[in-house]
């Protein structure tokens, strides 16, 4: 069985030399190109080397489109220039998994268009962990349905965005299970006199320090009890693995709409 050919954008990040680590020790992935900006310092090293995990032949380079003509699929979890590669790897005839947060509206709205043509996997966590929460968090808000809902989340001193993809998007999931709008019902953090909380609120709180890969609490509650569903990552092992799997799943599927990893791991 020929191997799936994978090129990673942003492939000397966190996650990126995560990924090439983990592609070159898999039996059905090969690693066809390494992307990083044009004036990432790391231009030139072989990715594998920058990745610890070996030299790979592969030179990390800012040439996209050279990349995606050996390639079969694309991951991308840079920060920058998401819908012009998604076009590029869409019109070379790769699939798509793409993993970057804090898009626009107007940027998701392209990415579904290039969806139509394209397998693509979008989401905002690859855990399966984490997307095992997003299934159960739905389930509860439904069977817990007039306790309050508080959604905490923790990751490191450098994250840039916030509240975090995976947040916003256990927001949206318990929004959706209520029928509540999640822009009208959410509520950032709260300061001075607030007054009582609503009933038909989510509070979203971010918390930043230290390493921390990434943590997550939603909590229900109500008079006399408090229920707490809870995802704390030590190791982004666990994002690139769901990544893969995705790249594993979108070998078989068609285009037509935007999946993401309630799909690939079946729990739709």
């Amino acid at each position: 069985m020929s191997k799936i050919r994978v090129c990673v954008v942003g492939a000397a990040g966190r996650m990126g030399r995560r990924l090439v680590a983990l592609i070159m020790a898999s039996e059905d992935l090969e690693l066809s190109g390494a992307i990083e900006a044009p004036n990432n310092p790391l231009l030139g090293s072989d990715a594998g080397s920058v990745a610890g995990a070996g030299e790979s032949g592969i030179r990390i380079s800012d040439d996209l489109a050279e990349a995606l003509k050996n390639s079969d699929s694309v991951i991308n979890f840079s920060t920058a220039g998401v819908v012009e590669a998604a076009r590029m790897s869409s019109a070379a005839g790769c699939s798509l998994v793409i993993g970057t947060t804090a898009l626009p509206e107007s940027d998701r709205q392209e990415l579904a268009k290039i969806a139509e043509n394209t397998p693509m996997v979008f989401a905002p966590n690859y855990s399966v962990g984490v997307n095992l929460l997003f299934y159960l968090s739905g389930i509860a808000s439904k069977l817990l349905a007039d306790y309050d809902i508080e959604i905490v989340e923790m990751h490191h001193n450098q994250k840039k965005d916030a509240p975090s993809g995976t947040a916003e998007r256990l927001g949206e999931v318990v929004a959706a299970a209520r029928n509540w709008d999640y822009n009208e019902a959410v509520r950032h953090g709260r300061e001075g006199v607030v007054g009582a909380r609503t009933a038909g609120e989510i509070g979203m709180h971010a918390l930043r320090g230290g390493d921390v890969v990434g943590d997550h609490t939603v909590i229900f509650a109500t008079g006399g009890e408090r229920v707490e569903l809870a995802h704390k990552a030590s190791s982004r092992d666990n994002f690139a693995k769901g990544a893969l799997r995705a790249v594993r799943f979108l070998k078989d599927a068609s285009a037509g709409r935007i999946y993401d990893m309630q799909d690939v791991l079946g729990l739709r």
